[in-house]
Formats: structure tokens, sequence, C-alpha cells
């Protein structure tokens, strides 16, 4: 029976020559896992993503249930692995309902079936986009376009999800819903969701796995509220902070100040 489960080994990942994440090696996360990729500026976040993703160079193995990505065709990647840039979609004629039939339909042959408008309906009721349906995208907020730039990933129900950083452009309320969405799809599900996040608050509030690089390098991993600590928080983002729990007990990191650690990417 193949492993369940998306792990990486022996991974790097760059630009023309430069290579930006290297040595990087990820036990294996089970089925449901929603895990928080964090770092400083520049740590190598969106680089981790998009080389998993093969869009851009990269070396090493990332295998999904036992599968080897980097060995399989673009099509059968695409179908396997949803990938959310920071860059928000782009605005045009089409309205919402029509953006998510187009991202769903790219790999089904462009036939419109039953099974795909009741897909593209599910998620907009599991973002509670409904009432944007039929608003077109060049109508949009950049909030508004973040999300539906989600529902495009998560229409397709792919089992690996690589989201980075989907809620910069949402506002509170926005990004707690956006989380949770994730959160309970993975659950849900079974599928695997990596998101480069900044807000370290929200990772421990939701996620169950944090993944912390520092210069391209993995610094630490594993379940973030065992992981994460002031030595850590230190060596990763070069402040002293601490992490605490507020009154109704979710834990919450606090900065006292800036230091001079060297060790930043």
């Amino acid at each position: 029976m193949s492993e369940r489960g998306f792990a990486i080994e022996g991974f790097g990942a760059g630009y023309g020559r430069r290579e930006v994440v290297a040595d990087f090696d990820l036990a294996l996360l089970a089925p449901g896992t929603l895990a928080a990729v964090v770092g400083a500026n520049a740590a190598g976040k969106s680089t981790l993503l998009k080389g998993i993703a093969g869009l851009c160079r990269a070396r090493g193995s990332v295998r999904l249930d036992g599968e080897e990505l980097t060995r399989i065709d673009t099509a059968r990647r695409l179908e396997r692995v949803g990938y959310l840039p920071q860059v928000l979609p782009q605005g045009s004629a089409l309205a919402v309902y029509e953006a998510l039939l187009a991202a769903l339909l790219g790999g089904a042959g462009g036939r419109v079936t039953r099974e795909a408008e009741l897909a593209v309906e599910r998620v907009l009721d599991e973002l509670a986009l409904r009432a944007l349906a039929l608003r077109r995208l060049d109508e949009l907020s950049g909030g508004q376009r973040q999300m539906v730039g989600l529902a495009q990933v998560m229409v397709r129900a792919p089992r690996l999800l690589l989201l980075d950083e989907p809620t910069s452009a949402l506002d509170l309320r926005w990004q707690l819903r956006v989380l949770g969405t994730v959160r309970d799809l993975a659950a849900r599900s079974g599928c695997i969701a990596l998101v480069a996040i900044h807000d370290l608050n929200l990772a421990l509030r939701f996620c169950n796995h944090l993944i912390v690089l520092g210069a391209g390098r993995l610094l630490a991993a594993g379940e973030p509220q065992r992981t994460l600590d002031a030595a850590l928080l230190e060596r990763a983002y070069g402040v002293a902070a601490r992490v605490e729990r507020c009154s109704l007990g979710f834990p919450v990191v606090l900065v006292d100040h800036a230091t001079q650690t060297e060790e930043q990417g």
C-alpha cells in the first residue's frame, strides 16, 4: 500500500543559478493537515510553494500519496496540486461564476456538466461568495478578487493546496473565514494545505502544523504550540517575543522588541 500524505526530501528551488531554498526535508504530513509556512521576509516561503507547484527550477523528491510529483506530466500535476499566488486574479468581463467554471473545466475538455455546476455552487457557499456570483471580476475589490482566486483553486478539489498569503488583502472577518474554511476542507476531504502566512497568531489558531523557514532553510517543523517559542522567534525573525494565552485560551505571540540577530532570510 502506498504512503498517504505529503513529504519532501533533498529539496531545493530557485531562479536561474540562484538557489533560494536548499537542503529542505519535510517529514510526512498526514491527510487533513493544514500547515502554516512562516518566516521573515525573503526566507523562501513563496519560492518553496512555487517549487512544489513546478513553477520554478527545483530538485529533490516531492511525494504526494506516494506519487513523485516531479516525474508526472503537467496535466496530472495540475489535477493533483492547486496553487494560489500572491498576485490577485486580473479584472475581466467574466462573472465570478464563469471564472470558477472556467477554472474547473480547464482540465475537463470544456464540457459543462451538472456535476461541474454543483461544484461551483458548493464553493460559492463554502466561501460565502454567492452574492458575488454574477458580478464581473473587474467590478470587485482586491479582497473580493483574492477570495475568487481561492475559490478557483478549491473548486478543482486538488489533493494538495499551496496558498501563498491568501489572507493578505482581506479584513479580519474574511481572514477568519478563509482559514476556517481551508481547515474544515482539509479535515473533511483529507486534502493537505500549505499556507504561507505572516500572521503568526492566525497560524497558531487555525493550523495543525508549522513549517518555519530562515534564509531558505528549514529551521523547525511540528505541532505549532510545541514548536514556536521565544528562541525560535528570535532565530527566525530577529525579535524578542513570547507565546502566551489570551483570556479565551488561544495562543498569542507578543513581540517585545527587535534584536540584532543576524540569521534572517
